[in-house]
C-alpha cells in the first residue's frame, strides 16, 4: 500500500508540473534557436522568456493544478484511516 500512494504522489507530481516544464522547454528551444540563428549569446535572453513563459502558464495553469492538488489530498486525508490501521 506504500509503495501504491508514493506512485500516486510521484505520478501527481509530474502531471502538476508536467505543462510548465514543457512550456519552458519549448519556449527555451525556440529561444536557443534564435539564438543560434542570430549568434546573439547574452545570458539574459535565455532565461528571461522562459521566466515569463512560466508565470504566464501559472495563471493559465494554476487553477488546474490546485485542483488537482486539492483533490488528491482530499483523497489521501478520506483513506487515511486505511493508511493507519
Amino acid at each position: 500500500m506504500i509503495i501504491r500512494l508514493a506512485e500516486q504522489g510521484i505520478y501527481m507530481t509530474l502531471v502538476v508540473c508536467g505543462p510548465l516544464l514543457l512550456l519552458s522547454l519549448v519556449i527555451g528551444l525556440v529561444v536557443s534557436v534564435f539564438q543560434a540563428a542570430t549568434q546573439i549569446q547574452e545570458q539574459t535572453l535565455a532565461f528571461v522568456p522562459k521566466i515569463v513563459a512560466v508565470l504566464l502558464g501559472f495563471v493559465f495553469f494554476g487553477p488546474w493544478m490546485l485542483s488537482k492538488m486539492v483533490s488528491y489530498a482530499h483523497d489521501i486525508l478520506n483513506n487515511l484511516a486505511s493508511f493507519i490501521g
